[in-house]
């Protein structure tokens, strides 16, 4: 007789190829479940890509500052090339907080630094937008929140375009969009490297002075940012955020069917769409499977 562990892992572990012979790995909370040296494997990859793509090699803040007690609430997305070696890294968090009187969970799109050499690779979608569909089709395919902070027109643009409702990109400010961002910056400026003194827009969604609660090393100049194919972002980036102070953005949005489609869409010359439809069935059937076995 099957068990329920069978029908449903507690935390995601998968990997998955994509084009060109690059791998993507995904491993969900792995300081609760891996043995010590495969979890300073995955630290050492990590860290390897931090050396490759910041001008000082090192962070201050998150699973890259080496604290692998950050990975005890992290969801890791690693790409590692066709020799193996780590060219990109995203560390997504869920955030617990409250809405309209209801506890939820927001899906935080995280730290994410790819290789110098492969930032043209289109990784930063696969990076961002796999493992938060692999999230949502375990969540039963409802709609989830996310929310993501950055001060790079490309990232801007991608997050305004792969979810729903986003706001600051391409939605208004609801009462929702302001009351989530307001938790976020008052519990979780840790999970994003943020400090105490920077202030918040709330109007605006913008972070004035971001870079100074151990991201720093991430601080870049207009011009050094990756822009967006769609100018319209890059400009919305320029006149709004004052990058020689250090402006981040913050974007709420969700994670949705509709989202869901164009993911598949879009990742469908990366990855192997059928292999990968069939994954998040399985994970939303799984998710339906499992309360039914432990009720019986």
């Amino acid at each position: 007789m099957l068990s329920p562990a069978s029908l449903r892992r507690e935390y995601l572990n998968e990997t998955i190829a994509a084009h060109g012979g690059v791998r993507i790995r995904i491993v969900e909370r792995p300081s609760r479940w891996m043995d010590d040296a495969t979890l300073a494997k995955l630290v050492a990859d990590v860290q390897r890509v931090v050396r490759k793509a910041t001008p000082a090699g090192s962070l201050d803040y998150g699973i890259a500052s080496g604290d692998r007690s950050r990975l005890d609430s992290a969801i890791l997305t690693l790409v590692y090339d066709q020799q193996g070696t780590p060219i990109g890294f995203n560390a997504l968090a869920l955030l617990q907080c409250e809405l309209r009187g209801v506890p939820i969970e927001v899906l935080h799109l995280g730290l994410l630094i790819v290789d110098p050499e492969h930032r043209n690779a289109g990784l930063s979608g696969m990076l961002y937008g796999l493992t938060a569909m692999l999230v949502f089709a375990r969540r039963r395919l409802r709609p989830l929140w996310i929310s993501n902070v950055t001060q790079v027109p490309a990232v801007y643009g991608m997050v305004a375009e792969s979810f729903e409702n986003v706001f600051p990109g391409a939605s208004r400010q609801s009462y929702d969009h302001l009351h989530l961002a307001r938790q976020i910056m008052s519990r979780y400026r840790d999970v994003f490297g943020v400090g105490a003194e920077a202030e918040f827009d709330e109007d605006a969604c913008i972070i004035r002075n971001a870079y100074t609660g151990g991201s720093d090393n991430l601080k870049k100049t207009f011009e050094e940012s990756a822009q967006h194919r769609n100018p319209v972002y890059n400009d919305a980036c320029r006149t709004s955020l004052d990058y020689a102070r250090g402006d981040d953005v913050l974007q709420i949005g969700q994670l949705s069917l509709p989202a869901l489609r164009t993911f598949f869409t879009r990742s469908a010359s990366e990855l192997a769409p059928t292999a990968l439809m069939m994954r998040v069935a399985q994970l939303a059937l799984d998710s339906l499977i499992a309360p039914m076995w432990q009720w019986f």
